[in-house]
């Protein structure tokens, strides 16, 4: 595995798709590789086979593109140095371990392509939240008692390395506060990668409890970002947030909530039913979105479901 591209030079950039029409992501890393037998009951999550079965990780990306994502988000949410340095792995190895999580996802788009799937396919490089790192679910609720200059030193280097793996796009994902949200605005910047920005929100919220309104517009002049919106919330939180996402920024939209079970962090499980549908897509794509898929607990079946209603909406 040498190639540092996903895709053909005569293929369009991922911002150019997004002009186009819609894209489809894919879904639940963390599902996708249980549902394969793998146990995540780790603080590294999936990141912990980067390390052990990365196979396994470029096995799950193929499953998620043959069902019909353009976009295969990497392994790398959980991935840190100081996650890695916890186990015992040094910054050196920590760094090729984040590389890799680059390649593992172009590693699965060649092997989707050698096997007759025609249409461009993207790499988004994951950046988790800080919270993500501590492992005890204060993703979901922000502020750490960390200043914005703090975080933004945490993101930097991940990012950098991130970056320099050349990905399609860098993916800041599951930002639980404007904080955050900040800092990471921050330190993406000069990297070269365009970025999307993504809030788990509660309700019209982030989970930190502020105004959407106020935590999108943060983004609205980034020059770096090509889409703005929402992940790893409930499905019936989407249609408010697509809606104040397009007036207050003008971008296209990145939509990908979870199947509607619910998280818990101390029984690390899911409780409750699905109540994700893919006939919600309709109205979010009515409503300025773009980048279209699902988080935790939405596997291939449900991408699968999504690529057809966008094929038809796009016909």
């Amino acid at each position: 595995m040498t190639s540092k591209t996903s895709r053909s030079a005569s293929s369009p950039s991922l911002t150019d798709a997004l002009a186009a029409g819609t894209v489809v992501l894919d879904g639940g890393m963390s599902n996708q590789l249980g549902s394969a037998g793998h146990d995540l009951s780790d603080e590294l999550w999936s990141a912990r086979l980067l390390v052990e079965q990365p196979e396994a990780i470029t096995q799950a990306h193929l499953a998620y593109f043959e069902a019909g994502a353009d976009v295969a988000i990497t392994s790398s949410y959980q991935a840190t140095f100081e996650g890695f340095a916890k186990r015992g792995i040094s910054h050196g190895r920590a760094a090729e371990l984040l590389s890799l999580s680059v390649e593992l996802a172009r590693e699965a788009s060649r092997r989707a392509h050698a096997k007759g799937v025609t249409r461009p396919l993207w790499t988004a490089a994951s950046v988790g939240p800080y919270g993500a790192m501590l492992a005890d679910g204060s993703e979901y609720r922000g502020r750490y008692g960390l200043s914005v200059a703090e975080l933004e030193r945490f993101h930097r280097p991940r990012l950098e390395v991130l970056a320099a793996a050349a990905p399609d796009v860098l993916a800041l994902e599951t930002v639980p506060d404007t904080d955050e949200a900040e800092a990471l605005l921050r330190a993406v910047r000069g990297l070269g990668v365009p970025a999307w920005l993504s809030y788990t929100v509660a309700g019209d919220r982030t989970r930190a409890g502020q105004p959407l309104e106020e935590a999108f517009a943060l983004a609205a002049d980034a020059d770096e970002i090509i889409a703005v919106g929402v992940n790893c919330c409930a499905p019936q939180d989407v249609d408010g947030a697509v809606e104040t996402a397009a007036r207050v920024t003008g971008k296209p939209v990145v939509v990908y909530p979870n199947s509607g079970e619910v998280w818990d962090a101390e029984a690390r499980a899911w409780n409750g039913l699905s109540t994700f549908t893919a006939e919600q897509v309709t109205g979010w794509r009515r409503g300025g979105a773009r980048l279209i898929g699902g988080c935790c607990r939405v596997g291939p079946g449900a991408i699968a479901s999504i690529a057809r209603t966008v094929g038809e909406l796009s016909v």
